[in-house]
């Protein structure tokens, strides 16, 4: 009796578990989906591609050249013959408030001045205060540009004296500058004065003129060894002057 009342639970789990096995439906396909693998629209998709978007529109891409390396060179300009100028007037001299004077009349300006001076140094012992507190002062040596050394440029009208058109130099005793190379640029027009003057000092200064306007014939000059390209500056200024070289006294402890 006790086996018979075994064998009964065992056949209603088989049957239990039949049913519940039975109830588990497999998986579905995606409703929107054919088995060809088509949306519900007809579009086929293709595995491992992206369907493109409607606001854009497939083209054959452009088929571009490979660069080959080539690199364009840029050829300066060329200076224009009218820009070129031709020295007039050369002169080295060591002054000792001694005056050297030639005039030119410049009809086609402007006109260039360039000097180079060499002024003289004077060297002798001062004393600074370090400011370092239990320190007494130093004695040093000084070097540097005499106060008494100067050159000057003056350029005026040879008709009217009193119409001076530039006055420019090198020293700290005429109010000028230290620069030891200066290029003045006059933009008048008459029959000018040039002037040099100076003390304690050797200068060498040179004036350029444009041939074309001021000559008749342009021929008396060499072009290679008396002429030269200046640096236009548009600027409506009576002289332009370039830094080459500062005078910085230099002091050494003793």
């Amino acid at each position: 009796m006790k086996q018979f009342a075994i064998r009964i639970v065992c056949c209603i789990s088989i049957i239990l578990l039949v049913v519940a096995t039975g109830c588990i439906a497999p998986p579905q396909e995606n409703a929107t989906a054919s088995k060809t693998g088509s949306t519900a629209g007809g579009n086929q998709l293709i595995p491992g591609t992206t369907e493109t978007p409607s606001y854009v529109t497939d083209v054959t891409p452009f088929v571009t050249s490979t660069p080959t390396g080539v690199y364009r060179t840029i050829v300066s300009a060329t200076p224009v013959p009218q820009d070129i100028y031709c020295r007039i007037y050369a002169i080295t001299n060591t002054f000792a408030y001694n005056k050297t004077a030639v005039s030119f009349n410049l009809q086609y300006p402007p006109m260039y001045i360039n000097y180079t001076v060499k002024p003289t140094n004077v060297t002798y012992w001062d004393y600074i205060d370090t400011k370092i507190t239990g320190e007494k002062e130093k004695r040093v040596k000084v070097d540097k540009y005499s106060p008494d050394s100067w050159f000057e440029v003056t350029v005026r009208s040879k008709l009217n004296p009193d119409e001076i058109y530039l006055k420019e130099g090198f020293g700290t005793a005429k109010g000028y500058n230290t620069y030891l190379n200066n290029t003045l640029k006059i933009l008048n027009r008459d029959d000018m004065q040039i002037e040099f003057y100076g003390n304690g000092i050797t200068a060498t200064a040179s004036v350029w003129v444009k041939p074309e306007g001021n000559f008749d014939d342009t021929t008396q000059f060499n072009m290679t060894t008396d002429c030269a390209y200046f640096a236009s500056n548009p600027r409506n200024v009576v002289y332009i002057a370039t830094t080459k070289a500062t005078a910085t006294p230099t002091y050494r402890a003793q």
